[in-house]
């Protein structure tokens, strides 16, 4: 690829959004970054890789976080900054890639090759996904979904001005409940290369 692209989905729990992540970047060509940033920290910490994924995309806490010249006593807090500074030092460098989640649409926003994408789903088909996917009862799906929301809201809505899932902080919202994966994932594709062919 010519151009730098860093193509950024958010997701709802049970849209589809890894998914259609990980289409998009093999389509694409290009390295996905999602948990797996968490493996090339492991390095950089004193932490376990088991450790880092207990942190990650959590909340800070405010009451309970103190920054002092520069250094921060919270894990989670720490946790965030390590991954938004390495999502920052990809895109300074010139790399193309796909990232889910981790505030990427906000942390990236200055950089012209970002194309930021939202994925979302109505509540039943996300329940059935879920249900499929976890094997887990209509309860117990409902549950994770609404745990799993929360948590990425908060964590979102605490580092970044916009709110998690507004329109808005993305160009482009699809809800894939109505086309499928395989469907969003060729709108978006026109998308994309519509984004790239006017860089």
């Amino acid at each position: 690829m010519d151009k730098q692209v860093i193509i950024s989905v958010g997701r709802e729990f049970g849209s589809g959004g890894h998914e259609i992540a990980q289409k998009l970047s093999e389509i694409y060509k290009l390295p996905l970054y999602d948990h797996n940033l968490l493996d090339e920290m492991v390095e950089k910490t004193n932490l376990s890789n088991q450790e880092l994924r207990a942190l990650d995309e959590t909340k800070r806490s405010k009451l309970f976080s103190r920054t002092v010249r520069g250094l921060n006593n919270s894990a989670t807090h720490n946790v965030a900054l390590l991954q938004f500074d390495f999502l920052k030092k990809k895109a300074d460098s010139g790399e193309s890639f796909v990232v889910v989640g981790r505030c990427s649409e906000t942390i990236l926003k200055d950089n012209p090759g970002l194309i930021s994408i939202f994925i979302l789903g109505d509540k039943e088909a996300k329940i059935k996904r879920v249900m499929e996917i976890y094997g887990l009862s209509r309860v117990e799906a409902q549950a994770a979904m609404c745990e799993k929301d929360r948590r990425r809201k908060q964590y979102h809505n605490s580092y970044c001005p916009g709110k998690w899932g507004d329109s808005r902080n993305y160009e482009l919202s699809v809800n894939s409940s109505k086309l499928g994966v395989d469907e969003c994932v060729k709108v978006i594709c026109r998308y994309i290369d519509a984004r790239i062919a006017g860089m």
